[in-house]
């Protein structure tokens, strides 16, 4: 009986998940772009990242979730209050109604129907936690008094570290990075308020802020409000990335 030999059946067996990364998007060129340490983060991490379009479109949005076996939810604009059903206050940053709609039906769809893995960083945990019924401080200075003062949106450079988070033990994140606190970055002015009850914390800031959650009842959904795509130096960052990519396979 013919077999194939070793060299292509190595070959054959080696599985590259595919890692559909929500585009960003720029008001003043309208035109889509990307950071690179979302995408060099996840081919570290042995995925192969590909830049979605921006679309709202049943039959792209299916198309998408059918081909990727991955998403990670990037950061950007901030969530329209709509999603949590709040007004929208002064204090609101701009927002991109194209990918609160694309982000909405894709979440619906890859996880809701399909229970694929999802990352989530920055905007993604704060679309998350909107998504699931949690809600968000729409300006951290004017609307959250912490138990101490954290700067959450340092200044550059962006690649260092400025506060700590405390790891919940018991928690998926806790059992990865194994340590109680880890050193982060910080550029943010929303972040969540009243959290779903479809998420647990994972971690949270010196101050009080949750910092990280995890969905339960599902393959993979985790998201952080830092932004480790920018501090691909760092071992947890890698973790981070690692443990997404795996959960894809």
């Amino acid at each position: 009986m013919w077999e194939l030999p070793k060299t292509i059946e190595k070959v054959l067996a080696m599985r590259i998940p595919i890692i559909g990364v929500i585009p960003l998007w720029d008001d003043k060129r309208d035109s889509l772009w990307m950071l690179p340490g979302y995408m060099d983060g996840i081919i570290c991490a042995g995925g192969l990242p590909v830049m979605l379009p921006l679309s709202s479109d049943e039959a792209v949005i299916e198309q998408i979730c059918q081909t990727v076996d991955g998403l990670l939810f990037t950061g950007g604009h901030d969530v329209s209050p709509g999603l949590y059903n709040e007004e929208t206050s002064a204090v609101c940053g701009t927002v991109c109604k194209e990918r609160d709609s694309m982000e909405t039906m894709l979440f619906s769809t890859f996880v809701s129907s399909m229970n694929k893995p999802v990352l989530g960083i920055c905007r993604g945990i704060q679309l998350i936690n909107s998504l699931l019924g949690g809600t968000l401080y729409q300006d951290l200075p004017s609307q959250f008094s912490g138990r101490i003062l954290i700067d959450h949106r340092q200044a550059p450079p962006y690649d260092a570290p400025s506060h700590s988070v405390i790891i919940n033990r018991g928690s998926p994140l806790h059992s990865l990075i194994k340590s109680d606190r880890i050193e982060v970055n910080s550029s943010h002015h929303q972040a969540i308020c009243e959290l779903s009850p479809e998420l647990e914390c994972m971690a949270i800031a010196e101050d009080g802020l949750i910092e990280a959650v995890y969905m339960l009842d599902r393959r993979f959904v985790w998201a952080v409000q830092w932004h480790p795509e920018l501090i691909l130096y760092d071992e947890n960052s890698h973790m981070l990335f690692d443990a997404f990519v795996s959960a894809c396979l």
